[in-house]
């Protein structure tokens, strides 16, 4: 969430920036600081008020010790008089503050000055590119079709278990997900990050402080019951284990890794772009968080980027990365870098990761802070990214590690799996 200071010192900058994410804001934007003005007003009437009370109760017990009943009645009435004040205000500065806090949560993050201008996907920039292209063998087929061959996904036994999105993955391909599970784990621990295991679950809180609500409220399963939400990415338990935390400027970087199911109702649509493994409801994914200083979020950002190219570059997996333009972005980044890898038997790119810097937004919605040198709160920043989502990963391997024996397993991944070949 924009912090309301900046926005009332810098109306003009957000309009302009919210702009080249495509979004008119200049009316909402009004509206907010019209809003503060008016809960600041009531809340300094209602803090003169509550101090003129304090100090007619003292005045008032002075009269009654000095025998003054007659003078200290009139007061009395006084007070009575501003307590219902006091209680309209209270409640009309709430009121204020509630619609306000509304009106935040409909703006998104701000862009960073380096996100290219752009509408559609299409105006993604490509800044990194690597790996070969393999050249399949004659016959070679897609991972939906491979996956059958194989007998490794039941797409049709998830079905019926559940619905179209859920597979059940068999033998060495149930083998071959959690080698991939290990892997990835075991990447992010060396690289620094302490891993953990979170609820799949949150509640209402959570999905607020990282911003899932109220931007894909629709995209969430949702427990009415208990009024919990089942999680879409490790990010959100993950980022709010630090709700409402300060921590000491010696603390930061804090570096965290989760394996976590996913779980998301995204909007049914047909095609090759959504088949198989392409698009599911419930996904493996491994997830890296950091919570860093602010001067320091950048640098990081290009540590994860580089992190996630090595895991890559070990797979022997044709990619790219783009970054992405502001009509393409997500509501709280400032900053997204997705990677995509080549599937040669789809002939497309398939989105792999997602990696972002989400600057102050997450984190004054959190209320997460560290404790500068000064002695003073400051807001942290917050990142995560894919570290790795496995579906489209999976996909990349079947189709691009085919051959006419099997499909090949990856040497880094064999000591894993316990076998080279899938046949």
């Amino acid at each position: 969430m924009l912090q309301i200071a900046f926005i009332r010192e810098n109306q003009e900058r957000v309009i302009q920036a919210l702009a080249k994410r495509n979004v008119d804001a200049k009316s909402v934007v009004e509206d907010i600081v019209k809003l503060d003005e008016q809960r600041r007003a009531a809340q300094v009437e209602l803090d003169g008020i509550l101090a003129e009370s304090n100090k007619l109760s003292k005045d008032i017990g002075e009269m009654m010790k000095n025998g003054e009943k007659s003078k200290a009645a009139i007061l009395k009435e006084k007070t009575v008089l501003n307590k219902e004040k006091s209680k309209k205000l209270a409640e009309t500065a709430d009121a204020l503050a509630t619609e306000l806090t509304e009106k935040l949560y409909t703006l998104p993050n701000l862009p960073a000055d380096i996100v290219p201008v752009g509408k559609t996907p299409e105006e993604n920039l490509n800044v990194f590119e690597a790996g070969e292209v393999p050249v399949l063998h004659e016959g070679a087929q897609p991972h939906w079709e491979l996956v059958k061959k194989y007998d490794i996904i039941d797409f049709e036994l998830g079905n019926k278990i559940a619905g179209a999105g859920f597979p059940v993955y068999k033998g060495k391909g149930a083998r071959l997900q959690r080698a991939l599970i290990n892997y990835f784990l075991d990447k992010n621990t060396a690289a620094g990050y302490n891993e953990v295991q979170v609820p799949h679950m949150v509640n209402e809180a959570s999905a607020y402080g990282t911003g899932q609500l109220p931007d894909k409220e629709g995209q969430m399963y949702h427990d009415a019951t208990d009024n919990l939400y089942l999680i879409p990415t490790a990010e959100v338990p993950v980022t709010n284990m630090f709700r409402d935390v300060i921590l000491n400027e010696n603390e930061l970087p804090v570096l965290t890794t989760a394996y976590t199911p996913c779980f998301r109702r995204e909007a049914g649509s047909y095609g090759a772009h959504v088949r198989g493994l392409n698009r599911l409801h419930q996904f493996d994914k491994v997830e890296i968080v950091r919570v860093e200083h602010p001067d320091k979020s950048y640098e990081a950002l290009d540590g994860m980027v580089e992190h996630i190219k090595d895991i890559l570059n070990e797979l022997k997996l044709p990619y790219r990365i783009l970054r992405l333009c502001g009509g393409d972005m997500g509501f709280t980044s400032a900053l997204t870098y997705d990677f995509e890898v080549f599937s040669t038997a789809q002939d497309r790119w398939l989105e792999i990761s997602s990696v972002s810097n989400f600057e102050t937004f997450q984190a004054n919605r959190l209320k997460l802070r560290f404790k500068d040198k000064d002695g003073k709160n400051q807001l942290a920043h917050t990142l995560n990214g894919s570290s790795l989502a496995l579906p489209r990963v999976l996909a990349g391997i079947l189709e691009n590690y085919q051959t006419a024996e099997g499909i090949v397993i990856p040497e880094v991944l064999r000591p894993y799996c316990g076998f080279d070949i899938i046949d």
